[in-house]
């Protein structure tokens, strides 16, 4: 093992003036390597000097830049954090400036013209294709007065983005009740908060707390206050940083010749078009709209009831604070499925060994604990992967399971260094990390998981997967580098082994005595997998739908590329009320703004969180089709699936990789029927 360690160029020991330091020389380093490929003359153009220095730069730079920023995310050193940031920032700024680079372009274009294609491998066709598409979407086809123009607007959205996604992460609201307060809460839940002086509970918005109070506390009181903080985080810097981004964004994609950002960003996805998306998520929302009527028609009853009970007024509508709370119960009377006894069978420790063991006997490799291992906090796991026929070393994986002050807020994989190949002909190895915030034990408690947070483990291990077995050759194509509205899908697929009984028992046993979970409630559980699939599935396309329509705003922006932009396109409070009303029947609370933490509008997902649904159609099919008819835990499948969808990363494209592995089109028959809609 210790001889695998060196193939970790990652370390954690980083100070925060170290981080200032080596992000200025990652900066030198880089912009040497583009000077020289931006210097050469055209006889001097060559699949060396262009193609292979460029790949060469771009593995070495991600893998010291993912080490310099991910410490923002992760670090108990709030000092640490900010010099990340800040390294962030920069870094930003300069992959702007390198994305303009006119000389590298114009060389890039010139060695097309006169390499014999040929000679190149398919994936180094695509690499090339891909850097020439990059240069024209930033504009370098352009007079020089337009490129300044777009450098200033993409250095701009680079800096509020990250500032946008530190206030996300910085939030640390508490909110005190007393235990009558938190009357429905299980007893364990309230042994472990903290207490006040005063006897009263501290309750704080991350989802640890958050969630299981809106499931079960009876006060509607409570819930309110709950959901109206946890909705306005962020509010007041957040929104103005989200209106700004998407006046930036449009403004961006009417100087590079588009309609608007969505037709730009689509442009390189699957979907392709805005249109098309707009198709899909309205389709859908018509045919879930039977299910949302009948859903929302038993919450109201059931809150009637609450309010007869209980002795609370009843306003004869369902309120967002009242939702989450309705959907547990409905689940648990249909069904009969107490979510606070399931919880007993899902201990952490005993989760993460049976979906480790379930990963490796699917996948055909073997993971290995590394003890002591030099980690950014004594929470965090190491673990090696090798592949078990050949035992061949693949790479390391982190797990950073439990919350703490500072640290990213949801859970996420970060690929920290992409497996591709090195200018030996030898592969770096991938190294990844997953990022979550499950109850941490105590001495008197253990970490108890809910099924959701069951399966959003199995989800984002499923990238991590993706990260470790993908075998591209460039650092472009690598793991999860694929089309954005195909990214989730492996994952999503994965998801499905927490909703049969087979893998279920394996990763579960009760806290006490490690007592198998009983038939019945596994049977119980699978039957409510479509438990409000209509109010759960058009809250998405409600997300989805905002989120295509401020990045499909035709209204013209007269903002000087100079200025402070405080005149904005988009209203994101007033869009989002009106579509919440509209799509989910709910409306959003008055004087919150959910978009100031909608993350992904900043990270990323931009135009494209309509994936998580466009992606879900492709990881139904391929569970049905497959694994479903052959066995879940079938070893051949099982490879199929590492083959064809996993190994590729980026380096073919998503409809390709699902054709070799269904051995045809995909459709959308098993999607829906997943989703409890009549064909």
């Amino acid at each position: 093992m210790a001889s695998y360690l060196k193939e970790n160029l990652l370390r954690w020991d980083l100070k925060p003036e170290d981080i200032k330091v080596k992000a200025d020389e990652l900066i030198k380093s880089a912009k040497i390597v583009y000077d020289i490929v931006g210097s050469l003359k055209e006889n001097e153009l060559t699949r060396e000097t262009v193609l292979q220095a460029l790949a060469n730069n771009d593995r070495d730079y991600c893998v010291m830049r993912n080490m310099l920023d991910f410490p923002q995310h992760v670090s108990p050193s709030k000092e640490a954090r900010d010099a990340s940031t800040d390294a962030d920032k920069k870094l930003s700024e300069f992959d702007v400036e390198m994305s303009m680079r006119q000389d590298v372009f114009d060389n890039l274009v010139a060695f097309e013209k006169k390499v014999d294609s040929a000679t190149l491998t398919p994936e180094e066709k695509r690499y090339l294709e891909k850097l020439i598409k990059l240069g024209r979407r930033s504009g370098l086809h352009l007079p020089k007065d337009v490129q300044d123009k777009v450098k200033a607007l993409k250095k701009r959205a680079s800096d509020i983005s990250i500032d946008y996604n530190k206030n996300v992460n910085d939030e640390n609201t508490i909110l005190e009740f007393s235990e009558d307060e938190l009357d429905g809460l299980p007893e364990d839940f309230i042994k472990r908060l903290e207490k006040t002086p005063e006897g009263k509970c501290k309750v704080s918005l991350k989802y640890p707390d958050y969630f299981p109070v809106m499931k079960k506390a009876v006060n509607p009181a409570t819930r309110q206050k709950m959901e109206f903080a946890f909705n306005s985080r962020c509010k007041e810097a957040n929104t103005k940083i989200l209106e700004e981004l998407v006046e930036i964004r449009h403004k961006l994609s009417q100087l590079l010749g588009y309609k608007n950002h969505a037709a730009f960003v689509l442009e390189l996805r699957m979907a392709k078009t805005p249109e098309t998306v707009a198709t899909f998520l309205a389709g859908l929302k018509d045919k879930l709209r039977i299910l949302q009527k009948e859903e929302l028609k038993t919450f109201l009853e059931y809150k009637k009831e609450e309010c007869d009970k209980y002795g609370y007024e009843f306003d004869n509508k369902i309120n967002l604070w009242d939702m989450r709370y309705f959907m547990n119960m409905a689940e648990e009377r249909r069904y009969s499925i107490d979510h606070s006894k399931l919880k007993e069978y899902f201990p952490l420790e005993v989760v993460t060994k049976g979906l480790l063991e379930i990963y490796q006997e699917l996948l055909g490799l073997k993971f290995e604990e590394i003890p002591s291992a030099a980690v950014w906090n004594d929470d965090v796991q190491m673990f090696s992967v090798v592949d078990k026929e050949s035992n061949q070393f693949m790479g390391f994986f982190y797990l950073d399971l439990f919350p703490r002050e500072g640290k990213f807020s949801h859970a996420a994989c970060f690929g920290l260094q992409p497996g591709c190949l090195r200018d030996d002909g030898t592969r770096q190895s991938s190294v990844a990390a997953m990022v979550a915030n499950f109850t941490k034990p105590t001495k008197d408690a253990p970490s108890l998981l809910t099924h959701d947070e069951v399966e959003t483990f199995f989800h984002e291990f499923g990238h991590v997967m993706h990260q470790l077995c993908a075998q591209a050759d460039i650092i472009m194509f690598s793991g999860t580098r694929v089309e954005r509205d195909f990214v989730e899908a492996p994952s999503q697929m994965l998801e499905n082994w927490c909703w049969q009984a087979e893998s279920l028992r394996r990763m579960s046993g009760h806290y006490k005595d490690g007592s198998q979970i009983p038939d019945e409630m596994v049977e119980k559980l699978v039957l409510a997998r479509n438990a409000n699939a209509g109010v759960f599935n058009l809250r998405q396309i409600l997300l989805g739908t905002f989120d295509q329509t401020i990045h499909t705003s035709e209204k013209a922006s007269h903002v000087p590329v100079e200025s402070s932009l405080t005149t904005f396109l988009a209203d994101t409070y007033t869009i989002y009320q009106g579509l919440s009303k509209d799509i989910l029947g709910i409306p959003a609370t008055e004087g919150t703004n959910m978009c100031a933490t909608f993350a992904h509008l900043a990270d990323g997902y931009d135009a494209q969180y309509y994936g998580y649904l466009w992606s879900e159609v492709y990881s139904c099919d391929m569970f049905h089709s497959r694994f479903k008819k052959e066995g879940i835990m079938n070893s051949k499948v099982g490879r199929d699936y590492r083959q064809y969808i996993l190994q590729p990363g980026g380096s073919i494209d998503a409809m390709d990789m699902l054709k070799k592995f269904l051995g045809r089109e995909p459709d959308q028959e098993a999607f829906l029927i997943s989703k409890g809609l009549k064909l």
